[in-house]
């Protein structure tokens, strides 16, 4: 990128950048990911004719799209082979991010995860008409299909995920409370205090990416879910902490091993219990839990 920050082009770019971070990584659910697909963005927009773009915007959006419409599908291959199930990379995540129910939805694990059972085009179109509000036309011409088509596809889309689409969280207070008792029954392995803040129905997902140990599937309901932390989950070793935090948006806790980070675990509470356990391992995906990372929809 261009050292001119007073460069026309460099700083139209600059001003969108945050917005089109989001719409990459709410397409990819990697934030690695969608700073290459940036770094794309900005070589087609410095080559663009500045004075023939009218909305600056809205061009920048499709071009980040399309750009990552064509990872995507690259990614979704990837993803077959992966070890275990895949879970989003996780950002550390401004607390405006989760005072805006809308944007911490869009970026929740839960919601992510949902998005990760469409199609490449099903997520495209979703994201950018559900998440972003983009105009039919302007979808089409990112995706390449036509006006009438992306209707069609905005409609199944739309369809699949609020079939699957959780349920908004408790209120933050109550939240509080059960991550607070979920942290000292983390912290001291106890299956008996566990079981009192997790749900019947609560599920781990963890990823370890065949790096770290990790379950290979989805473990659901509290007795199985609380065995596993009692007995020391992907069979930790050395002293576990866990540290409060927010990531995409959600409830979270950076967890330790001796001082060091082991992972995150992003944290679903619905009617004063647990219900989702979404626990990122792979080391390859916490090098944006570090410093809080600027998400928005405008």
């Amino acid at each position: 990128m261009s050292d001119d920050a007073t460069d026309p082009a460099t700083r139209a770019f600059l001003a969108h950048r945050s917005l089109l971070f989001t719409v990459a990584y709410e397409m990819l659910g990697s934030a690695a990911d969608a700073e290459d697909v940036l770094q794309e963005t900005w070589l087609r927009w410095v080559k663009a004719d500045q004075g023939q773009v009218r909305d600056q915007r809205a061009y920048l959006v499709r071009i980040t799209a399309r750009q990552a419409l064509n990872r995507l599908r690259t990614m979704k291959r990837r993803r077959e082979a992966y070890v275990g199930p895949w879970l989003p990379e996780p950002l550390l995540t401004t607390p405006d991010v989760a005072e805006d129910v809308e944007l911490a939805e869009s970026v929740s694990m839960a919601l992510m995860l949902v998005l990760e059972t469409l199609s490449p085009t099903e997520r495209a179109v979703f994201v950018l008409r559900e998440v972003f509000d983009a105009g039919y036309d302007e979808i089409a011409a990112a995706v390449d299909k036509s006006p009438a088509a992306v209707r069609q596809i905005a409609h199944r889309a739309r369809r699949h995920v609020d079939s699957r689409r959780p349920r908004r969280v408790v209120s933050p207070g109550e939240t509080e409370a059960v991550l607070e008792s979920f942290q000292r029954a983390l912290e001291t392995g106890d299956p008996k205090d566990l079981l009192e803040v997790l749900a019947p129905e609560v599920v781990l997902v963890s990823d370890g990416g065949g790096v770290k140990h990790a379950a290979l599937r989805p473990v659901a309901g509290a007795e199985k879910v609380a065995r596993m932390f009692a007995g020391g989950i992907g069979k930790l070793e050395g002293r576990l902490t866990a540290e409060p935090t927010v990531v995409n948006g959600d409830p979270a806790f950076l967890v330790r091993l001796d001082g060091e980070l082991d992972g995150v675990m992003a944290i679903r509470v619905e009617d004063a219990r647990i219900t989702g356990l979404y626990y990122v391992r792979n080391p390859e995906k916490l090098s944006h839990v570090a410093s809080a990372n600027p998400l928005t929809l405008r």
